[in-house]
């Protein structure tokens, strides 16, 4: 296997019949022979493989699906190089040519907002250099925040753009990285003009599902089917024969538009039994805006509405989501509800907390006079007038 960057130079690590990875010290080796060596690296910062196919271009962020184990630690460590990235998944080269671009070496909980605008101009620099769609390695634990913020960011695409993550590492029998990659790849060979993430529909390796960028949540920690579809169905299905679409969606622009300003003075607070007023007032008091995912259909405390009142008074917006994630909001039901409107909270339908929150930094910094118009409109599927009966 190729030596991961933080590997110790005296192992060499062989991949077994079985799956597992096993690491043998050079000086216990009495004899070695070289079967195959991987492709030349073509260029700085760039492995290309499969030329003559598909260009698909891969922007590695980091995270358990680019990811190896060090073997002098047993720790597991984000790739650091393009042919780490590229040959994780050797498998690819088979589907398209691989542009391959590591754009950050993070983990999940490391990817910061400031990160999405430069994401969003790299995506917009490959199609703009002849890709056909952009695939994202990503941390599984963010991504449904990096999804929507992209979802935002990048209007009429002309082509794909698929995050794909692993909620086990490719060096285990169990990882779901490679069927991931590999139907993340069909996708972004399709004719679709979106954001989206593709991940395991069961926990076996027959199909993933199409989820919409900002319709997405993990609700799993570490089952491989651990994403969903929320208040919406998944677009489609992946199984090695293609993809299958289930209803509608965006299908190829002609270029590329990035919107991407940032506005970062946010916040996503949950609501819980008992919170005091001067959490509430001390997060406000910090933020151009706050989203509130209150319980039930929107609500919070009584004793909290005064606190709401002045924030929104001193120009601070407050927006309201709900924790159950299905359903919808509506303030109009009870008192409680009522007075939030009195008090100039804007409630978000049925539109996730997290997409809302991402939503917000992004209004706040890319149209910063028209903020509430912008969170109350529809711009990328976050917003439904109808939902499923069964979830």
């Amino acid at each position: 296997m190729p030596r991961p960057h933080l590997s110790d130079p005296g192992i060499v690590t062989i991949k077994l019949r079985s799956g597992y990875n096993v690491g043998i010290a050079l000086d216990d080796i009495e004899e070695m022979e070289v079967l195959e060596r991987p492709e030349e690296r073509r260029g700085p910062g760039r492995v290309d493989t499969g030329t003559g196919k598909t260009p698909i271009s891969f922007l590695s962020t980091g995270g358990t699906i680019a990811s190896y184990v060090d073997y002098t630690t047993g720790a597991v460590h984000p790739a650091l190089t393009a042919e780490e990235l590229a040959f994780a998944v050797p498998e690819v080269s088979d589907e398209c040519e691989v542009r391959a671009r590591v754009f950050s070496s993070v983990l999940s909980e490391d990817m910061e907002p400031r990160m999405w605008p430069r994401l969003a101009e790299c995506v917009a620099e490959e199609f703009k250099g002849g890709s056909v769609g952009v695939v994202i390695p990503h941390g599984t634990d963010t991504m449904g925040y990096t999804s929507a913020a992209l979802s935002f960011m990048l209007r009429r695409l002309p082509g794909p753009v698929v995050l794909v993550g692993a909620q086990r590492s490719s060096d285990r029998p169990s990882s779901d990285a490679y069927m991931n990659l590999r139907h993340a790849v069909k996708v972004a060979k399709s004719d679709l003009g979106e954001v989206v993430v593709v991940m395991h529909a069961t926990v076996s390796d027959t199909v993933s599902h199409v989820h919409r960028g900002t319709r997405v949540r993990k609700m799993h920690t570490s089952r491989r089917d651990a994403f969903r579809s929320i208040n919406a169905t998944p677009l489609g299905e992946v199984s090695d024969e293609g993809v299958r679409w289930f209803g509608e969606r965006k299908k190829r622009d002609v270029e590329v538009e990035v919107v991407n300003g940032i506005n970062d003075r946010a916040a996503l607070l949950h609501f819980y039994p008992g919170m005091p007023e001067w959490l509430l007032e001390d997060v406000v008091n910090r933020c151009d805006g706050v989203v509130l995912a209150g319980t039930g259909l929107g609500h919070i405390s009584s004793r909290l509405i005064p606190v709401v009142k002045r924030a929104v008074r001193d120009g601070t917006h407050i927006f309201i989501t709900s924790q159950c994630l299905y359903g919808t909001t509506n303030l109009n039901v009870y008192s409680t509800g009522r007075r939030l409107l009195e008090a100039g909270a804007v409630p978000l339908g049925d539109m996730l907390p997290e997409t809302a929150y991402v939503k917000l930094m992004w209004a706040m910094g890319s149209h910063p006079e028209r903020v509430v118009e912008v969170m109350r409109s529809n711009i990328a599927g976050e917003i439904s007038e109808r939902r499923l009966i069964t979830w």
